[in-house]
């Protein structure tokens, strides 16, 4: 019998390590961001009196729903700057966090004062000119402010796969739209929108993480495209629905997401 227990002993330290191997960690998926990674937009929310606006339709929890046995926690929330996201992860980002999203930086530039600016003047100048403002506060803020939320991240999570997002161009422009916005003051928009992604793409590569460029994933869905649109046009009447991703934009992040992790 001792010598059966001996042998068994060596088949027992074979098998043992394949069937852990059999049986991965499922892994954890921490989403921080602004209202653009929340349901602002889809017109869909957990509680709409809620300050942050999270709704089911958003990307994050598509990917959560595609990966059920990924443990998720939401973080993000409508509004938030960089360091208000720094906050987010400080929260929800543990060593055994495997996936972490995050898109912020346009509320640090000043998004919601820009788009009013556009809206409520007649003239190209002042939008051309608010914007431009906009860019040169992105300019000075963002490279710093970005590097020092990446690093924070990786510390906390260090080994998670990071997928910085970015924001779509709101126009196609010499669209279909006649009235409204002029197309300067659309073009003008879209370039503050490039200057944006670029700072973000530029930190990312920095921090080696991936980013997703929705200027790419939205193309030919912008507003004035004349295909089905994935932006919420301007709302007069519900002014913070106006230019964030609907249901139909939440499935295109979603998609361009899982063209990067599976």
């Amino acid at each position: 019998m001792r010598r059966l227990a001996l042998l068994l002993v060596p088949v027992i330290a074979i098998l043992s390590p394949a069937t852990a191997a059999a049986a991965p960690a499922a892994g954890k998926y921490v989403a921080l961001g602004d209202s653009y990674a929340v349901g602002v937009g889809t017109y869909t929310y957990d509680d709409p009196n809620a300050d942050c606006r999270r709704g089911p339709l958003e990307y994050s929890r598509l990917w959560a729903a595609a990966h059920p046995s990924t443990t998720y926690v939401e973080e993000s929330c409508s509004g938030a700057l960089v360091a208000d996201v720094a906050n987010q992860a400080a929260a929800g980002l543990t060593p055994d966090t495997t996936l972490v999203t995050v898109q912020v930086g346009g509320n640090d530039v000043g998004f919601v004062s820009v788009l009013e600016t556009c809206i409520l003047n007649f003239a190209d100048s002042t939008c051309i000119n608010a914007v431009n403002a906009a860019v040169a506060t992105g300019r000075s803020v963002l490279p710093g402010g970005l590097a020092d939320l990446y690093r924070g991240i990786r510390a906390k999570a260090p080994s998670a796969q990071v997928v910085v997002m970015g924001y779509p161009h709101f126009y196609k422009i010499g669209g279909n739209c006649w009235v409204g916005l002029s197309d300067t003051k659309r073009s003008a928009l879209n370039n503050g929108t490039d200057i944006l992604d670029g700072l973000l793409q530029t930190a990312a590569a920095d921090a080696g993480f991936r980013f997703v460029d929705a200027r790419t994933a939205f193309a030919g869905h912008e507003l004035c495209s004349g295909n089905p649109e994935w932006m919420t046009s301007l709302q007069w009447d519900k002014l913070n629905e106006s230019y964030h991703p609907n249901a139909l934009g939440h499935q295109a992040y979603f998609g361009a997401l899982k063209a990067i992790t599976g």
